[in-house]
């Protein structure tokens, strides 16, 4: 059984297996598969398309729908923040996570599909049954992060943590972009614009009227989530199977979950650390969550311009995936982090000081004003606004590559489970304080700029605290 007193906590940890760093094995890539698998998932539905058409064309108003969508991530993160802690305690107990893994994966591939229901004027699901949709996955997603970012030490090699993690990361990017792409071409551009290569209408006779070239999203991320995640199943190394049970391991993981947590006092470095994380990496889910949300109602983009806009997105975050990887090597996980969340934090107040009307803040811009000859992204608002979403895009993708990374380095050995659900529980399982805020400010203020601005007190809040932590000890390279 691991626990505190048998895996004391250490400020950075040795090495635990020899491996040369340079060319990812096949359990390595694997790993990265699974990610690449259901990142789709966080794009398509959450961030560029699904979800800014829920809040702007099924709830019918992107004020309304900003604080719906905002509620509905906030519980959340309740329900994870009470259960994920103690789902990688039990794991570490018993040993191996692919069986729970799994099954987790085999519940959220049908539910993200059956958000192809999700019809506009109630003609499917109603507004709560989407809401309850979004909830769930939203839980078995925050589930399927614990368990797979605690293989990470047992798939991958010391030396290969940082270009594993990122690599995950940028192939997720690489598949959204191809997703997006066929979306763009093959449903959302047909019949709209008058191209000689685009089919006459959107392919397999989906219906514009009834949004069915947004929905089809849904679809195209849950088979993509099911076919993708095989390779992990069957390659990836895990732990042994122990003899303990499931229900003696999650008992006795809440009681290790409660000694960590009060052993952390005495281990104030990954303590810090975790706290920053609590509070930046809520503050960078934020704006994924909400980004296409804010884009589509402030900047009043369709489906073709939030597909363009995601592709455009996603192809600079496949970077800052390598760059996150990159810049550990070269000066650290805590100085890559100090950067990248810094970038962040400069891009959102960038983003939120543009408005189809004007920039930064003040200076009015006649939105009929085009730059160029072209119907989308012709305005000068939406250049700036693209540009600055490109950077936020590389920064937040590289800092959740070095975030990993960085608490990889940290863990004692056999605890990886546990405080990766400790890490789950200061990132996703907070989740709820960034809807939270951007519930509460969009209220308050009947504006998507002050709800999404709000997110910058948690990048702030995050930053500082991390400043205070000491560096993990870097593997030495064969």
């Amino acid at each position: 059984m691991n626990d505190i007193s048998a895996a004391p906590l250490q400020e950075s940890s040795p090495p635990r297996a020899a491996g040369a760093a340079g060319k990812l094995d096949k359990s390595a890539m694997s790993w990265a598969l699974y990610e690449a698998a259901r990142n789709p998932y966080v794009i398509l539905c959450t961030i560029y398309v699904l979800a800014p058409y829920i809040a702007t064309t099924v709830i019918g108003d992107p004020v309304k729908g900003q604080e719906l969508i905002s509620g509905w991530n906030k519980l959340a993160g309740f329900i994870v923040a009470l259960t994920a802690p103690f789902l990688g305690a039990a794991a570490d107990r018993v040993g191996n996570r692919k069986p729970v893994l799994f099954l987790v994966t085999a519940l959220m591939c049908p539910l993200i599909f059956a958000m192809w229901w999700a019809e506009p004027g109630g003609a499917g699901l109603s507004v709560a049954e989407i809401g309850i949709l979004i909830t769930a996955v939203s839980v078995l997603f925050a589930y399927s992060e614990v368990l797979h970012n605690s293989m990470l030490t047992r798939a991958s090699t010391p030396q290969n943590l940082a270009a594993t993690s990122g690599a995950g990361l940028a192939l997720g990017n690489a598949a959204s972009v191809v997703m997006l792409v066929f979306v763009l071409f093959a449903f959302a551009m047909p019949g709209r614009v008058d191209l000689a290569f685009l089919p006459p209408a959107p392919l397999f006779g989906l219906d514009p009227v009834s949004h069915q070239p947004d929905r089809i999203v849904a679809p195209i991320v849950a088979v993509f989530f099911a076919l993708m995640a095989i390779p992990l199943f069957l390659f990836s190394r895990d732990g042994a199977r122990s003899t303990t049970s499931w229900p003696v391991a999650l008992r006795d993981g809440v009681a290790g979950v409660v000694r960590t947590l009060a052993k952390l006092k005495d281990h104030r470095n990954v303590a810090t650390f975790l706290a920053a994380r609590m509070l930046y990496a809520d503050g960078k889910t934020a704006i994924l969550i909400f980004g296409g949300i804010y884009a589509a109602g402030v900047m009043g983009w369709g489906l073709i311009e939030m597909t363009a806009y995601g592709i455009i997105l996603s192809i600079f975050a496949v970077g800052g995936g390598f760059l996150g990887g990159w810049l550990d090597n070269k000066i650290g996980a805590k100085n890559a982090l100090v950067v990248e969340i810094g970038v962040t934090l400069a891009c959102l107040v960038f983003l939120v000081s543009m408005q189809k009307d004007a920039i930064f803040f003040v200076l009015p811009i006649d939105p009929a004003a085009a730059i160029w000859a072209s119907e989308y992204f012709n305005s000068l608002p939406e250049v700036l606004y693209l540009g600055g979403a490109c950077l936020i895009a590389v920064s937040i993708t590289a800092a959740y590559a070095s975030s990993r990374t960085m608490m990889a380095r940290l863990c004692p050995p056999g605890m990886e489970g546990e405080l990766f659900g400790l890490y789950a529980l200061s990132g996703a399982a907070t989740v709820w304080l960034g809807p939270m805020l951007v519930e509460h400010f969009t209220a308050t203020y009947k504006t998507q700029q002050a709800g999404f601005g709000s997110i910058s007190i948690l990048l702030i809040a995050g930053f500082l605290v991390l400043l205070f932590v000491k560096p993990p000890a870097v593997p030495e390279r064969h």
